[in-house]
Parts: structure tokens; C-alpha cells; sequence
């Protein structure tokens, strides 16, 4: 297996822009780590298709004044690697569930953050994932 095709993951979730942001970071992941090169669906050997399924960004921690200074971004999507030559699912994932925590008030050693650097966290540690899977499954 030499190729790879991402086709965009689709979007289950309110998140606009989500799936290409998802879509993009995995593409990204395969560019660098160049175990697979990245083709369109025609020339590929493999494809990854997903579907985001869940996106929520909730309080995870207080200040001693009970103001929110924490959140947890949380990512949920399933994703499926296929051997297109073999006709075969490598693996699946029904459930991929990523995390990330950011503080919206400076804390020791670090600057505030934003949902948007919780999101970009969260899909890093998805495309992360989706990498580490495929290129260990054979």
C-alpha cells in the first residue's frame, strides 16, 4: 500500500467548517509523516472515510469565585480505513472520542486560550490518531 485518499469527513454536528478543518488536519498528518502519499479516490490503494457524530464545549473548571475558567472541547467522530486493492476495512473506529482542555484566563505558563485553540487541539489529537492507527496496521 503506497496511496491514501481522504475525501472530506462528513458533518453530523452544528460545528460549521468543522469536517474540512478534521479533513485537512488528517491530510496534513499523512503530507508529513509521507508513509502514505496522499491521492485523489481514483488513484488510491487505501481511503479513510469519517463522519463527525458530536461537538461540545462545556465548562470543565471554576475559580474559587465560581467563574468558569476552563473548558474541555470534546470531539467525537467514527472513521474507517479501507484497503480499496483487497476490498477489505483494515480497522474502524465507530467511536473516536478526542479532548482537549484550555483556560480562558491566563494560568501559570500560559496565555489565555479561546474554544478555537481547544478545537484545533482536539482535531490535532484526531488526525494524530487516525495516523498512528493506519500506518501501524501494516
Amino acid at each position: 500500500m503506497k496511496t491514501v485518499a481522504v475525501p472530506v469527513f462528513e458533518n453530523g454536528t452544528t460545528e460549521y467548517t468543522l469536517e474540512q478543518d478534521v479533513t485537512n488536519a488528517v491530510i496534513d498528518r499523512f503530507v508529513r509523516d509521507n508513509h502514505l502519499r496522499v491521492v485523489d479516490l481514483k488513484s488510491a490503494n487505501a481511503v479513510i472515510e469519517g463522519k463527525l457524530t458530536g461537538y461540545k464545549n462545556a465548562v470543565f473548571g471554576f475559580s474559587a469565585a465560581n467563574r468558569a475558567q476552563e473548558y474541555r472541547v470534546t470531539i467525537t467522530c467514527s472513521v474507517v480505513f479501507k484497503d480499496l486493492v483487497k476490498n477489505r476495512e483494515i480497522w474502524s473506529e465507530p467511536s473516536l472520542v478526542k479532548t482537549a482542555n484550555y483556560y480562558v484566563v491566563p494560568v501559570p505558563g500560559d496565555s489565555a486560550k479561546t474554544e478555537l485553540d481547544g478545537r484545533k487541539e482536539a482535531i490535532a489529537k484526531i488526525a494524530d490518531e487516525v495516523l498512528a492507527r493506519s500506518v501501524e496496521s501494516w
